[in-house]
């Protein structure tokens, strides 16, 4: 499955943005999928993460209660809603699918989009 995000950009600090992620040759039905980012110089890190056939999600520690992951069924489009937006949030971000349960290692998933830049100024 490839995948495309999309959505990011320029905000300031304590403002919103919602990336979206949809895949080509393949429905998400199958699919656990996840957010990360990676800021230059840093390894790729796991933001959220929402298995697509129930309720489990899983959350970084820096984004709980500030983001979160939604799928939706009709448009095989998984989004990550990102409020309250900090300076450090700013970072490419990426979305990613695997089979199976969810995970935050970033290794186990198998198929990424390209990224897309969030930027928030101070």
């Amino acid at each position: 499955v490839q995948l495309q995000a999309s959505g990011g950009g320029l905000v300031q600090a304590g403002e919103s943005l919602r990336l979206s992620c949809t895949p080509s040759g393949d429905t998400f039905r199958r699919y656990t999928v996840g957010w990360f980012r990676q800021v230059p110089g840093n390894e790729r890190e796991f933001v959220a993460a929402a298995r697509w056939n129930d309720n489990m999600k899983n959350y970084a520690d820096s984004v709980k209660g500030r983001f979160t992951i939604l799928r939706d069924n009709a448009r095989n489009t998984v989004y990550l809603q990102m409020n309250s937006l900090k300076p450090e949030d700013a970072a490419v971000y990426y979305c990613a699918a695997k089979t199976g349960l969810a995970t935050t290692i970033t290794n186990n998933y198998a198929y990424w989009g390209q990224g897309t830049q969030v930027t928030v100024s101070s």
